[in-house]
């Protein structure tokens, strides 16, 4: 069966799990089985329509469950964010058209072949560091939640980091691919330009606070450079680097240690001073408040879980009982709604994503290619692995998003553009077998 054809029918389950889900949350939050869910489930699988003709025009050959998985996880993403919210759901809506138009524009654009991205590789460092230093500007950035990472266009919200890490990936691919056997040999002076982007990059986000962008990215950077050289010394220096810069950072600011004294001992018996507030109250009422409700939430779904649109997400009184749900925990209220069992198929999916993804990385025929695939891989699975973990208390809290399923337009647009670029990836390997 033709790669696209399988494409087709594994899209087509996806977009019927998704439908599925959507009327269930409409039914359940409307109490009466209404077909007012049909519009959206029909526009959503149009959407899918049109980018999978994209890719058949413009990536035949490619790995052909890469968009449907990717497709699965954005359906019940947009599931998820209108239960909890509606009004941010009809924004997420047009976010994801939005991605999808990005998608498209990347597989037309970059078509004939993606290694024309290498020829520019220093320009993608520049921007990058340009992008996350942009909230940190004075007039520019706009401080949300304690951090700022966000910049206002008109009335959009856009968190340029997003697109930066993209941008370090290609980066990173292009000069390793050109440095890779001095460095493998042990040049280390090769290191200095990768070195001064790389610890730009850094600083910008140590210094707005995105904690969690600067471990995704010191970890990108780590795994790309020992898939470059092969040398698990830079590894295991690396991870040294990390160690004693965790230190540094636990020491002199004041959020990381708040986010670890979380992560360790989220309840207390006695009263403690709360950094939220200044006042003297038990942790899990004060700053270790979302992640006890969220593990909370997270055994009230027990095994089956309470089902799609029954889960307890507010109080009597209508407030929320984990803010920022959406976004920072929306993998909590997935593990209620659909338990144990569906919040492991959740992950799976996820696994089968990255998995195809390196796939795509060890059957690449050229240097640059293969070195992109496995980044992009490698950062969806550290992302991945940061927010669960997260929320499961594994590592501590940090405010990055699950890739296509919590709100976010930056998000969300991003990572069907690292999607665009795997199947590219994946289409010319294929096409230089034949």
């Amino acid at each position: 069966m033709r790669p696209r054809t399988v494409e087709a029918l594994v899209l087509g389950l996806a977009a019927a799990v998704g439908a599925a889900a959507f009327a269930s949350a409409w039914i359940a939050a409307h109490g009466e089985a209404s077909l007012g869910w049909v519009p959206w489930a029909a526009l959503l699988a149009a959407l899918f329509g049109v980018a999978h003709v994209a890719v058949r025009r413009f990536a035949p050959l490619a790995d052909p469950m890469l968009f449907p998985l990717a497709a699965l996880l954005c359906a019940l993403g947009l599931t998820f964010v209108h239960r909890i919210d509606p009004e941010a759901g009809r924004r997420q809506f047009v976010w994801v058209a939005v991605g999808l138009a990005v998608f498209v524009l990347v597989l037309a654009v970059l078509r004939r072949d993606v290694r024309g991205l290498e020829r520019f590789k220093y320009l993608f460092g520049l921007s990058a560091v340009v992008l996350l230093a942009l909230p940190s500007m004075p007039g520019v950035g706009e401080r949300i939640n304690g951090v700022k990472l966000w910049i206002q266009i008109g009335p959009l919200h856009i968190q340029p980091g997003e697109v930066a890490k993209l941008f370090l990936v290609i980066f990173l691919a292009a000069y390793l691919r050109e440095k890779r056997e001095s460095l493998a040999s042990g040049r280390l002076k090769d290191l200095g330009p990768l070195l001064v982007v790389w610890g730009a990059a850094m600083l910008v986000l140590v210094q707005t606070s995105d904690l969690g962008s600067a471990l995704l990215t010191f970890g990108i950077f780590l795994a790309m450079l020992y898939v470059a050289t092969g040398r698990a010394l830079f590894v295991a220096v690396g991870f040294a680097l990390f160690l004693a810069g965790a230190a540094v950072l636990h020491a002199a600011i004041g959020r990381v240690q708040q986010r670890v004294t979380v992560w360790l001992e989220p309840w207390t018996e006695d009263k403690v001073a709360c950094a939220l507030n200044g006042q003297f109250e038990l942790r899990q009422n004060c700053d270790s408040y979302q992640l006890v409700k969220s593990l909370y939430s997270i055994a009230n779904g027990g095994y089956g879980g309470t089902g799609i649109g029954r889960g307890t997400f507010e109080t009597v009184q209508g407030t929320p009982l984990i803010p920022y749900l959406e976004t920072d925990f929306i993998y909590s209220a997935i593990a209620q709604e659909l338990g144990l069992v569906g919040a492991a198929a959740v992950l799976l999916v996820y696994l089968a994503l990255v998995g195809r993804g390196f796939r795509v990385a060890l059957a690449a025929q050229d240097g640059f290619s293969k070195l992109l695939a496995a980044g992009l891989a490698f950062g969806l699975a550290l992302q991945t692995f940061i927010i669960v973990g997260g929320t499961l208390r594994l590592v501590p809290l940090t405010g990055i998003t699950l890739p296509f399923m919590s709100y976010g337009g930056s998000s969300v647009v991003a990572n069907f553009a690292l999607l665009a670029l795997l199947l590219l990836v994946s289409h010319r390997a294929a096409a230089a077998r034949r």
